[in-house]
């Protein structure tokens, strides 16, 4: 049963400060990938348990790693199981928000933790699955991990709508900037200089009459009318006449 996150974040606090050289923990460090995830079981002694079980990006593999976890925790008479992770994009998080809300615990570590602890382990620098996931368990002992934030419903949907807020305000900028450099500085250099005020006339002027001999040839109000939906005083309309 998944815990609200209050009791998370106390259980996550006591684990920090119980963690190393714990005799009653299963840390389960998971190595992240897009498809398939490597998993390394463990004490918090540095005993190993399990080097290497590697399951799918998916439901049935998420159900493999929690049998798998709870038959270990049994049959080394360990009383609670913590699975941690590095997050790689959002490949992570199916498996992370899977654990929580089947009521484990469950701990991030920074990239450049297992980078650095990497190293300290054994010299090596490349990076390879079948070691990394060993590192991230290694850290867990030393409580060197992260709280895995995972909040209510309604926050995850609004952060989710900011995000894409963001994303499509960086496409629309880019956009803008692409017509500004291509459409406008090729057919209608003369209106670049006004380009950076009164950005929604000059859009219209980029929809509706490109062209400046179409302009040439148009009465002005025809053109304002074309190119104006709103009214906006007097500035506007010098804007205007200008071009």
């Amino acid at each position: 049963m998944m815990k609200t996150e209050d009791i998370r974040l106390e259980e996550f606090r006591q684990l920090r400060n119980e963690i190393r050289g714990s005799t009653k923990h299963l840390l389960v460090g998971i190595d992240i990938a897009k498809e398939k995830h490597n998993g390394f079981f463990g004490t918090a002694t540095g005993k190993t348990l399990y080097k290497r079980l590697v399951f799918d990006n998916c439901r049935e593999g998420f159900e493999l790693l929690e049998a798998e976890a709870d038959a270990i925790m049994l049959q080394n008479k360990l009383s609670q199981i913590v699975f941690g992770m590095e997050p790689t994009a959002n490949y992570h998080k199916p498996l992370g928000e899977y654990l929580i809300r089947r009521g484990y615990n469950v701990v991030l570590v920074s990239g450049n933790s297992v980078k650095n602890n990497r190293e300290l382990l054994d010299g090596r620098w490349d990076k390879h699955d079948m070691k990394d996931s060993a590192n991230v368990a290694d850290l867990m002992s030393q409580a060197k991990f992260l709280y895995y934030e995972y909040p209510c419903t309604e926050v995850r949907d609004l952060r989710g709508l900011l995000s894409l807020k963001r994303k499509l305000k960086r496409q629309e900028q880019g956009l803008r900037i692409r017509i500004r450099n291509s459409l406008v500085a090729q057919y209608f250099p003369e209106m670049d200089r006004h380009y950076g005020s009164h950005e929604q006339e000059n859009l219209a002027i980029v929809i509706n009459c490109l062209s400046p001999a179409q302009i040439a040839g148009m009465e002005y109000n025809d053109f304002f009318k074309t190119v104006v939906s709103r009214q906006k005083g007097l500035r506007q309309h010098k804007h205007l006449y200008r071009i």
